[in-house]
């Protein structure tokens, strides 16, 4: 044994000594519970002459063990273990979290010298990430953020609200601009912020519930509201599909009002046209206000937007970006100094 604590491969017989034998490289990942590994890996596992892994805390080392496979907790250096693996021997190698960076560098240096004939290299990944797995991540950062960072440990629902409010336009901007980039940035911000509320809402005295409360939640709700995916309703048309919607939602709110869960603090052309988008679906008659004044104008064009199949706030935007452009293009002849409030 040398001072690694790697012990080298026994004397071979002298038919089989040349022979450069086989390196597999086990990768696995932590969002998988440990022990849940492909059935290739496992075949590797069983059939290696040797299995190494460098940390003798690696979450896998336990179910290896239990399934008889044994596991020299040990780091060899690219020489010692190519000479293990002389003579035809198999040598497993489980992955740490960084991937043995060290250990394949050494490797391909040798490769690369033509100095020695190499074993058989092969990657192997044990475990792969199902869709979503990097929330997993999400979710432990945010503990750790939540218990550790000054800022953060004292946040609550009402203060982090305005963000919320703040990042959801954001993210409207950048739709609308159609950034890509900007685009996956905006989206992790609103996601952070349902991850935020839902790590504050766990320490509740009260009514606490968590992340996976949440993503329950609107499990069961996309489940039982799309009848026509998880049930035995039929829907050919988008139109159909959100008439099982709203029958459904009707279904479970009991409302005794159409007005019933329409945020009365969002902005003011968006309330109006989500009002008479109710009106409309429930089949009501409802004259609008005939009063004077701008704010019932805006009501009236809000509801005209609406019966067009129009977003009046996304209208109003865009016509407020051509404006906006319209001001650089007269300001721009004009150093900035001249600009006042």
């Amino acid at each position: 044994m040398n001072a690694t604590g790697f012990e080298p491969a026994p004397d071979q017989d002298p038919d089989t000594a040349s022979a450069p034998g086989r390196i597999v490289l086990l990768t696995t990942s932590h969002r998988v519970a440990p022990g849940l590994l492909s059935w290739p890996a496992w075949q590797a596992l069983h059939a290696a002459d040797r299995v190494l892994c460098a940390d003798g805390a690696h979450p896998q080392l336990p179910y290896l063990r239990e399934a008889g496979t044994a596991v020299d907790e040990t780091s060899p250096t690219a020489e010692e273990l190519v000479g293990a693996c002389a003579g035809g021997h198999t040598v497993v190698v489980v992955a740490t979290g960084e991937g043995e960076p060290a250990l394949t560098d050494g490797l391909a240096r040798l490769a690369g010298s033509g100095r020695i004939q190499m074993p058989e290299l092969e990657l192997l990944p044990a475990s792969y990430d199902l869709p979503g797995a990097r929330l997993l991540d999400l979710v432990q950062v945010m503990d750790r953020i939540r218990a550790e960072c000054p800022w953060s440990s004292q946040q609550t629902h009402e203060g982090l609200a305005k963000y919320g409010i703040e990042e959801a336009y954001e993210l409207v901007e950048a739709i609308e601009e159609g950034d890509r980039d900007e685009l996956r940035e905006e989206l992790g911000d609103v996601l952070l912020q349902v991850v935020f509320h839902s790590r504050i809402a766990e320490e509740d005295p009260d009514a606490p519930f968590s992340v996976d409360d949440v993503a329950g939640g609107i499990v069961a709700k996309l489940i039982h509201r799309h009848p026509h995916v998880f049930g035995d309703e039929t829907a050919s048309t988008p139109e159909e599909v959100k008439a099982h919607w709203l029958r459904t939602k009707a279904i479970e709110k009991q409302r005794s009002s159409v007005t019933e869960g329409i945020p009365l603090g969002q902005p003011g052309l968006a309330l109006a046209a989500k009002l008479a988008s109710r009106v409309r679906m429930a089949g009501l008659d409802v004259p609008l206000p005939r009063t004077e004044g701008i704010g019932y104008e805006l009501l009236v064009l809000a509801a005209r937007a609406e019966a067009e199949g129009v977003d009046p706030e996304a209208a109003l935007r865009a016509a407020a970006r051509l404006y906006r452009d319209a001001i650089r293009e007269v300001e721009a002849p004009y150093p900035p100094d001249n600009v006042k409030e």
